[in-house]
């Protein structure tokens, strides 16, 4: 059995009907890092961190597949990714003729939600994207000594900072609060336009998500 981490519900619903285990921990890393620990406790043969992810180099395009090569912890230390299984899995995705990118993924504690702090993440890691799932995941397979992957879809490009609305949407559950996105408007109705914009670059990256459980879920499954 293999099990994937995710941040959000609509990131698990993209496996469909893929035998793994999956856990969503809410885009908080300690949670993460929990339950990618509990996966294995329970039998885990191997971890994934799968979903969305925020662009720190202008090469990724919202929509873009990214298999990272190694994910940079906060405290700047490098774990690399299963290189087989990587491999199998680019293969697979290869099929479609859609490569993805395989790259340095950075984790991060925090959202990134400014272009600034994008930039010096990028300065200093050198990493393609980021996100808050795969360097707990990275820590627990590397101390467990079992094999992990990271699977990530581009939603918000390096050069756009997100609204405020969409750093308080999210519950601890993974699921959308409306009413705090509501209430986030009511404050800054002028950021509608730019959450419309991430909502459909999201929904690209979750579409992209989905048509990679079509292509390689037998070799993301495997292991």
């Amino acid at each position: 059995m293999i099990g994937l981490v995710t941040g959000l519900r609509a990131e698990a619903r993209c496996l469909g009907g893929l035998d793994v285990a999956v856990a969503c921990s809410g885009a908080r890393p300690a949670r993460a890092r929990a339950e990618a620990a509990r996966l294995l406790a329970e039998g885990a043969v191997g971890l994934v961190s799968f979903g969305l992810a925020g662009g720190l180099s202008p090469a990724a395009a919202s929509g873009d597949l990214v298999l990272a090569e190694a994910v940079v912890l906060p405290g700047g230390e490098r774990i690399a990714t299963d290189f087989a299984w990587r491999m199998r899995v680019a293969a697979a995705i290869e099929t479609a003729g859609r490569a993805p990118h395989q790259a340095v993924v950075a984790g991060s504690d925090r959202l990134l939600a400014t272009i600034a702090a994008k930039r010096a993440l990028l300065a200093t890691t050198g990493a393609l994207a980021v996100d808050m799932e795969s360097h707990a995941v990275a820590e627990v397979a590397h101390a467990a000594g079992r094999p992990f992957l990271v699977l990530r879809a581009i939603a918000d490009p390096a050069d756009q900072a997100l609204p405020r609305a969409a750093t308080v949407a999210l519950g601890p559950d993974g699921e959308v609060r409306p009413l705090a996105v509501a209430r986030a408007l009511l404050e800054r109705p002028a950021e509608l336009p730019a959450l419309l914009r991430l909502g459909r670059q999201s929904r690209r990256a979750l579409a992209a998500l989905r048509r990679v459980v079509l292509l390689a879920g037998p070799a993301l499954a495997l292991g």
